[in-house]
Protein backbone atom coordinates (compact mmCIF):
# COMPACT_ATOMS: atom_id res chain seq x y z
CA UNK A 1 0.00 0.00 0.00
CA UNK A 2 3.24 2.25 -0.98
CA UNK A 3 0.67 4.39 -2.99
CA UNK A 4 -0.65 5.97 0.73
CA UNK A 5 2.80 7.27 1.52
CA UNK A 6 2.54 10.61 0.51
CA UNK A 7 -1.47 11.54 1.25
CA UNK A 8 -0.39 10.08 4.68
CA UNK A 9 2.44 12.49 5.16
CA UNK A 10 1.09 15.42 4.08
CA UNK A 11 -2.17 14.54 6.39
CA UNK A 12 0.72 14.09 9.11
CA UNK A 13 2.34 17.69 7.84
CA UNK A 14 -0.90 19.16 8.54
CA UNK A 15 -1.91 17.76 11.92
CA UNK A 16 2.21 18.24 13.13
CA UNK A 17 1.99 21.50 11.99
CA UNK A 18 -1.30 22.84 13.94
CA UNK A 19 0.44 22.38 17.07
CA UNK A 20 2.83 24.13 19.02
CA UNK A 21 5.66 22.24 19.14
CA UNK A 22 6.79 18.34 17.96
CA UNK A 23 8.74 16.89 20.07
CA UNK A 24 11.22 14.69 18.86
CA UNK A 25 13.95 11.72 20.50
CA UNK A 26 17.18 12.80 18.07
CA UNK A 27 18.90 14.97 15.62
CA UNK A 28 18.46 12.79 12.32
CA UNK A 29 14.66 12.48 13.08
CA UNK A 30 14.36 16.58 13.30
CA UNK A 31 16.25 16.26 10.25
CA UNK A 32 14.12 14.22 8.46
CA UNK A 33 10.87 16.04 9.89
CA UNK A 34 12.06 19.52 8.96
CA UNK A 35 13.21 18.77 5.65
CA UNK A 36 9.93 17.11 4.93
CA UNK A 37 8.38 20.42 5.90
CA UNK A 38 7.46 20.27 9.72
CA UNK A 39 7.48 23.17 11.62
CA UNK A 40 8.20 23.87 15.00
CA UNK A 41 10.02 20.83 15.44
CA UNK A 42 11.98 20.27 18.79
CA UNK A 43 15.03 17.91 20.36
CA UNK A 44 14.01 16.62 23.91
CA UNK A 45 16.84 14.21 25.29
CA UNK A 46 16.21 10.73 26.86
CA UNK A 47 17.97 10.21 30.30
CA UNK A 48 18.63 6.77 32.23
CA UNK A 49 18.55 6.13 35.92
CA UNK A 50 22.59 5.37 36.39
CA UNK A 51 21.60 4.43 39.82
CA UNK A 52 19.11 1.18 38.87
CA UNK A 53 21.63 0.25 35.80
CA UNK A 54 24.90 0.37 37.13
CA UNK A 55 28.08 -1.98 37.35
CA UNK A 56 27.59 -2.48 40.72
CA UNK A 57 24.70 -5.01 40.30
CA UNK A 58 26.75 -7.82 38.19
CA UNK A 59 26.50 -10.99 39.76
CA UNK A 60 28.27 -13.85 40.28
CA UNK A 61 25.70 -16.36 40.38
CA UNK A 62 23.79 -15.65 37.08
CA UNK A 63 27.12 -15.95 35.27
CA UNK A 64 28.23 -19.64 37.15
CA UNK A 65 24.45 -20.30 36.21
CA UNK A 66 26.08 -19.63 32.64
CA UNK A 67 28.90 -21.41 33.33
CA UNK A 68 31.03 -18.73 32.61
CA UNK A 69 34.07 -17.01 34.68
CA UNK A 70 34.39 -13.56 35.48
CA UNK A 71 37.38 -13.60 32.55
CA UNK A 72 34.88 -14.71 29.71
CA UNK A 73 32.91 -12.64 27.44
CA UNK A 74 28.89 -12.53 27.32
CA UNK A 75 27.23 -10.62 25.07
CA UNK A 76 23.70 -9.38 25.18
CA UNK A 77 20.42 -8.29 23.37
CA UNK A 78 17.56 -6.95 25.24
CA UNK A 79 14.07 -5.83 23.51
CA UNK A 80 11.26 -7.27 21.28
CA UNK A 81 12.38 -10.80 20.46
CA UNK A 82 11.40 -9.95 16.34
CA UNK A 83 12.03 -9.35 12.95
CA UNK A 84 12.52 -5.46 12.96
CA UNK A 85 15.10 -6.11 15.53
CA UNK A 86 18.12 -7.60 13.35
CA UNK A 87 18.57 -10.44 16.03
CA UNK A 88 19.93 -12.51 13.21
CA UNK A 89 22.53 -10.12 12.61
CA UNK A 90 23.12 -10.52 15.93
CA UNK A 91 23.29 -13.82 15.98
CA UNK A 92 26.09 -14.12 13.06
CA UNK A 93 28.12 -11.80 14.54
CA UNK A 94 27.98 -13.89 18.00
CA UNK A 95 28.85 -16.70 15.69
CA UNK A 96 31.86 -14.95 13.92
CA UNK A 97 33.14 -14.22 17.65
CA UNK A 98 32.81 -17.38 18.95
CA UNK A 99 35.45 -18.42 16.53
CA UNK A 100 38.36 -16.56 19.11
CA UNK A 101 36.80 -16.96 22.29
CA UNK A 102 34.58 -20.22 22.07
CA UNK A 103 34.06 -20.03 26.14
CA UNK A 104 31.61 -16.81 25.53
CA UNK A 105 28.12 -17.17 25.95
CA UNK A 106 24.93 -14.69 24.19
CA UNK A 107 22.00 -13.40 26.62
CA UNK A 108 19.09 -12.72 24.52
CA UNK A 109 16.14 -10.86 27.29
CA UNK A 110 12.67 -10.10 26.03
CA UNK A 111 9.72 -11.48 24.61
CA UNK A 112 8.51 -11.85 20.79
CA UNK A 113 6.95 -14.06 17.85
CA UNK A 114 10.63 -15.00 16.72
CA UNK A 115 11.76 -16.33 20.54
CA UNK A 116 10.83 -20.01 19.97
CA UNK A 117 11.76 -20.45 16.47
CA UNK A 118 15.56 -18.56 17.25
CA UNK A 119 15.61 -20.73 20.38
CA UNK A 120 14.45 -24.11 18.66
CA UNK A 121 17.65 -22.98 16.36
CA UNK A 122 19.93 -21.92 18.68
CA UNK A 123 20.63 -24.35 21.69
CA UNK A 124 23.22 -22.50 22.49
CA UNK A 125 21.91 -19.05 23.09
CA UNK A 126 20.44 -18.56 26.21
CA UNK A 127 17.04 -16.76 26.72
CA UNK A 128 15.63 -15.87 30.08
CA UNK A 129 12.66 -14.11 28.97
CA UNK A 130 11.06 -10.62 30.33
CA UNK A 131 12.35 -9.66 33.46
CA UNK A 132 11.24 -7.40 36.14
CA UNK A 133 13.03 -4.22 35.83
CA UNK A 134 15.46 -5.18 38.87
CA UNK A 135 16.52 -8.30 37.40
CA UNK A 136 16.79 -6.68 33.85
CA UNK A 137 19.31 -4.35 35.70
CA UNK A 138 21.08 -7.28 37.16
CA UNK A 139 21.42 -9.01 33.61
CA UNK A 140 22.65 -5.78 31.98
CA UNK A 141 25.37 -5.77 34.61
CA UNK A 142 26.14 -9.45 33.92
CA UNK A 143 27.11 -9.11 30.55
CA UNK A 144 30.41 -7.31 28.99
CA UNK A 145 29.07 -6.44 25.19
CA UNK A 146 25.40 -5.11 23.71
CA UNK A 147 25.29 -6.06 20.45
CA UNK A 148 22.44 -3.67 18.94
CA UNK A 149 21.91 -4.07 14.97
CA UNK A 150 18.18 -2.71 14.68
CA UNK A 151 17.54 -0.78 11.96
CA UNK A 152 14.23 0.75 13.10
CA UNK A 153 14.67 2.35 16.13
CA UNK A 154 13.56 6.44 16.86
CA UNK A 155 15.77 6.41 19.56
CA UNK A 156 16.54 2.72 21.28
CA UNK A 157 16.80 2.76 25.03
CA UNK A 158 18.48 0.24 25.74
CA UNK A 159 21.54 1.66 24.06
CA UNK A 160 21.66 3.94 27.24
CA UNK A 161 20.76 1.04 29.71
CA UNK A 162 23.92 -0.62 28.70
CA UNK A 163 26.40 2.22 28.68
CA UNK A 164 24.88 2.88 32.30
CA UNK A 165 25.40 -0.65 33.15
CA UNK A 166 28.68 -0.78 32.26
CA UNK A 167 28.79 -2.58 28.57
CA UNK A 168 30.87 -2.33 25.70
CA UNK A 169 28.01 -1.37 22.97
CA UNK A 170 28.17 -1.97 19.28
CA UNK A 171 25.37 -0.26 17.31
CA UNK A 172 24.49 1.12 13.90
CA UNK A 173 25.61 4.93 13.78
CA UNK A 174 22.05 6.51 13.79
CA UNK A 175 19.51 7.22 16.63
CA UNK A 176 20.56 7.28 20.32
CA UNK A 177 23.86 5.61 19.61
CA UNK A 178 24.44 8.70 16.82
CA UNK A 179 23.31 10.66 19.66
CA UNK A 180 25.32 9.50 22.41
CA UNK A 181 27.95 6.90 21.52
CA UNK A 182 31.55 8.22 20.74
CA UNK A 183 33.40 5.78 18.34
CA UNK A 184 35.65 3.73 19.70
CA UNK A 185 35.29 5.93 23.28
CA UNK A 186 32.02 5.09 24.51
CA UNK A 187 31.07 2.80 22.40
CA UNK A 188 31.95 1.39 18.83
CA UNK A 189 29.92 2.86 15.77
CA UNK A 190 29.40 1.03 12.17
CA UNK A 191 27.60 2.83 9.20
CA UNK A 192 24.39 1.96 9.09
CA UNK A 193 23.63 -0.78 7.33
CA UNK A 194 26.53 -2.49 6.58
CA UNK A 195 26.18 -6.20 8.03
CA UNK A 196 29.70 -7.10 7.27
CA UNK A 197 30.74 -4.15 8.93
CA UNK A 198 28.77 -4.56 12.11
CA UNK A 199 30.09 -8.56 11.82
CA UNK A 200 33.89 -7.36 12.03
CA UNK A 201 33.60 -4.51 14.79
CA UNK A 202 32.08 -6.90 17.28
CA UNK A 203 35.34 -9.61 16.03
CA UNK A 204 37.82 -6.57 16.24
CA UNK A 205 36.72 -5.68 20.12
CA UNK A 206 36.95 -9.75 21.27
CA UNK A 207 40.35 -9.35 20.08
CA UNK A 208 40.96 -6.72 22.51
CA UNK A 209 39.55 -7.03 25.69
CA UNK A 210 42.41 -4.08 27.15
CA UNK A 211 39.26 -1.74 24.78
CA UNK A 212 36.45 -3.53 25.70
CA UNK A 213 37.42 -2.54 29.78
CA UNK A 214 38.41 1.04 28.61
CA UNK A 215 34.97 1.25 26.28
CA UNK A 216 33.25 0.14 29.28
CA UNK A 217 34.23 2.26 31.93
CA UNK A 218 33.85 5.75 29.62
CA UNK A 219 30.52 4.73 28.37
CA UNK A 220 29.46 4.51 32.10
CA UNK A 221 31.05 7.86 33.04
CA UNK A 222 29.46 9.49 30.15
CA UNK A 223 26.22 8.41 30.75
CA UNK A 224 25.98 9.15 34.91
CA UNK A 225 25.30 13.09 33.37
CA UNK A 226 22.05 11.59 31.13
CA UNK A 227 19.71 11.89 34.23
CA UNK A 228 15.95 12.06 34.23
CA UNK A 229 15.71 15.48 36.45
CA UNK A 230 17.22 17.10 33.70
CA UNK A 231 15.46 15.89 30.96
CA UNK A 232 12.16 16.80 33.00
CA UNK A 233 13.27 20.45 32.70
CA UNK A 234 14.17 20.97 29.42
CA UNK A 235 10.49 19.27 28.61
CA UNK A 236 9.25 21.61 30.93
CA UNK A 237 11.42 24.44 29.23
CA UNK A 238 9.34 23.01 25.76
CA UNK A 239 6.22 23.35 27.13
CA UNK A 240 6.33 26.75 28.68
CA UNK A 241 8.18 28.03 25.75
CA UNK A 242 5.57 26.93 23.80
CA UNK A 243 2.68 28.43 25.78
CA UNK A 244 4.32 31.73 25.96
CA UNK A 245 4.27 31.79 22.05
CA UNK A 246 1.40 30.58 21.99
CA UNK A 247 -0.54 33.53 23.97
CA UNK A 248 -1.74 36.15 21.45
CA UNK A 249 -1.92 38.77 24.13
CA UNK A 250 0.93 39.20 27.19
CA UNK A 251 -0.84 39.06 30.51
CA UNK A 252 1.64 39.46 33.12
CA UNK A 253 4.45 37.07 33.97
CA UNK A 254 4.41 33.59 33.04
CA UNK A 255 4.43 30.65 35.39
CA UNK A 256 3.17 27.08 35.44
CA UNK A 257 -0.50 27.92 35.43
CA UNK A 258 0.23 28.81 31.61
CA UNK A 259 1.10 24.56 30.94
CA UNK A 260 -2.97 24.80 31.09
CA UNK A 261 -4.08 27.00 28.54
Amino acid sequence: MSWLQHPALRYLRWFHNQTGRTVISNKDLGDQLRNAGFCNVSLLDRGVDSHLFAPQRRCTDLRREWNVSDKDLVVLSVGRIAAEKNLGLAIEAYRTMKRFSDTMKFVIVGEGPLRRALQKENKDLIFPGMQTVAQLAKYYASEDVFLFPSETETFGNVTLEAMASGLAVIAYNYAGAKLHITHQETGVLVRFGDKRAFINSACDLNREPQAISRIRQQARQYVTDLNWPRVAERFEGLLLGTSAQRRSVASGPLDRSDLTT
